[in-house]
């Protein structure tokens, strides 16, 4: 059984370092005070970071997460250096977007969440990885990603 009280914030208001690793990344949430009404919360995170975990050279993604909450809200502090914990972590690029994806689910218990990672090219070839928990729940407007497919110049 999930844990249903959130403990008093830590990293917000105050100096804190960046985590040396996802594993080491504390994320915080606080309690939605709508929690009766369904809408969508997104992030975009568009210079996100990690490393192959084969070469050890960046990994560069546009990442867009929605999720429509129930009882809480992540705390958008502690998200910034969850994601910036991944800077000098090697994983591939579907481990990284499914593990953001089940760890802010864990976290959260939200009635609905997505994430895509639309990843940057590496050998000539981009991989975008989309994850969702389940269907849409229905009323709820849900805009459209709407990152355009990586082109290439031109």
């Amino acid at each position: 059984m999930a844990d249903h009280s959130a403990p008093p914030l830590t990293q917000l208001g105050r100096p804190t370092p960046l985590p040396a690793s996802p594993a080491d990344a504390k994320l915080e949430r606080v309690a939605n005070p709508h929690a009766g009404d369904r809408y969508v919360v997104r992030f975009t995170a568009p210079e996100f970071t990690c490393l192959c975990p084969i070469t050890g050279q960046p990994d560069f993604a546009h990442l867009v997460i929605d999720y429509i909450p129930a009882r809480w809200l992540i705390e958008s502090k502690s998200l910034k250096l969850y994601l910036g914990s991944f800077r000098n972590h090697g994983a591939f690029h579907e481990a990284t977007t499914l593990d953001i994806a089940k760890r802010l689910a864990a976290t959260l218990e939200p009635h609905w969440l997505r994430i895509g990672g639309y990843w940057y090219p590496r050998g000539g070839m981009p991989i975008d990885v989309f994850y969702q928990s389940g269907p849409p729940p229905e009323g709820v407007w849900i805009p459209p990603h709407e990152v355009q497919p990586y082109r290439g110049r031109g």
